[in-house]
């Protein structure tokens, strides 16, 4: 007999693959001519498998439908803490007539898990919960054959032929941290057809705007002043990306606040925070792991920098009817490292975030509540 959790998983394959067969359908259909309009010139929204009821609160990383190529159609997850589609060699079907790129790793510091295998080229498609689908141009996806384990690593296990690995990264300034092949051209949703590249702009701006539901991917003229409070970015010309934001944050109102970089991540619930020693001193105690973390009720404060108003919210530790509260906060690198912080996927119940890689932007809007 099949259990409830198999059911489960057999219902969602189903309902993965009607969603996917309606929107496949419908990219391939001709529609009537709209004037100024080309096939993926508007932007489109898909809405999260695990998008939470209206006006609540979103938990844990959110999920989306992926296919490579003609391959399997998997729930993966959005993650803008990473750069590029990363997806079980074994879920691809048709690997073998793809055209291969080369050896990849990529390196997920949050966990310790290293995926190895090789880069083949592929479009990729993404559908939403709501049917909603976008597919890419043909980019760079790491089709992953072993997953091996960094010694620090916090939750990983070596693997050879790996299965259910799908990894939907959209991020960006990633290369530093252990993500050397984290370039633009592998974010999917910098690659649709009507997008253009870094040095000329197409008809449908590069970039997106994450809620608690769901993802619109690509921008118009308009989106960018639609409410939110907006920072630019500094171009980062040895690796044609651009460069992390800046925050501060201080640790039980201690001042003054440690300033550093800012790393806007939906693909994990735990924050990971690097502060000097004196912000952290005795608010920190050894968990169960061994890993330094705060203690319960240590008040978190993440500041704008100079110049800026937003992002700027607070929480408690160990306060988990705040939707914007961590599941943990874990130290990393005290005193050793500069400031920085993982405001993982619940930033999203304060701010909607948006993303413009063209005009080298990020932008917050307040979530009503």
């Amino acid at each position: 007999m099949m259990s409830n959790e198999g059911a489960r998983d057999a219902a969602l394959g189903i309902r993965l693959l009607c969603l996917a067969l309606a929107a496949l359908a419908a990219l391939a259909c001709p529609r009537p001519a709209v004037a100024g309009e080309g096939e993926n010139r508007r932007s489109v929204t898909l809405t999260f498998f695990n998008a939470p009821p209206e006006g609540g609160p979103l938990l844990r990383p959110p999920t989306l439908g992926l296919a490579v190529g003609s391959g399997e159609i998997h729930r993966a997850v959005l993650d803008t803490g990473s750069t590029g589609v990363v997806v079980s060699a074994s879920s691809i079907l048709d690997i073998d007539d793809l055209p291969v790129i080369g050896p990849g790793q990529l390196t997920y510091t949050s966990s310790g898990r290293i995926m190895q295998g090789r880069y083949v080229l592929s479009p990729v498609t993404v559908i939403g919960k709501n049917g909603a689908a976008i597919t890419t141009r043909p980019i760079p996806v790491l089709a992953v054959e072993s997953v091996d384990c960094l010694a620090s690593a916090r939750n990983c296990e070596p693997q050879d032929r790996p299965r259910g690995i799908a990894m939907l990264g959209v991020g960006f300034a990633r290369e530093a941290d252990r993500q050397r092949a984290a370039t633009p051209e592998k974010n999917p949703f910098l690659n649709l057809p009507d997008m253009g590249g870094p040095d000329a702009p197409g008809p449908l701006g590069r970039g997106y705007i994450i809620e608690r539901r769901g993802v619109q991917v690509g921008l118009g003229p308009r989106d960018a002043a639609d409410r939110f409070v907006t920072t630019a970015l500094e171009r980062d010309p040895t690796r044609g990306d651009w460069a992390p934001p800046q925050a501060c944050i201080s640790l039980a109102q201690r001042k003054p606040p440690a300033c550093g970089t800012l790393l806007v991540d939906t693909g994990v619930a735990t924050m990971y925070l690097s502060v000097p020693d004196g912000q952290a001193a005795e608010l920190e105690f050894l968990s169960a792991r061994g890993e330094p973390i705060l203690a319960d009720g240590v008040e978190v404060s993440i500041l704008p920098p100079s110049g800026a108003s937003a992002p700027s919210y607070r929480f408690l530790v160990g306060d988990l009817a705040a939707p914007v509260t961590p599941e943990r906060v874990v130290l990393v690198g005290n005193g050793r490292r500069p400031p920085f912080v993982n405001t993982t996927v619940r930033l999203l119940n304060a701010y909607d975030y948006l993303f413009d890689a063209d005009a080298g932007l990020i932008g917050f809007r307040p979530v009503p509540h």
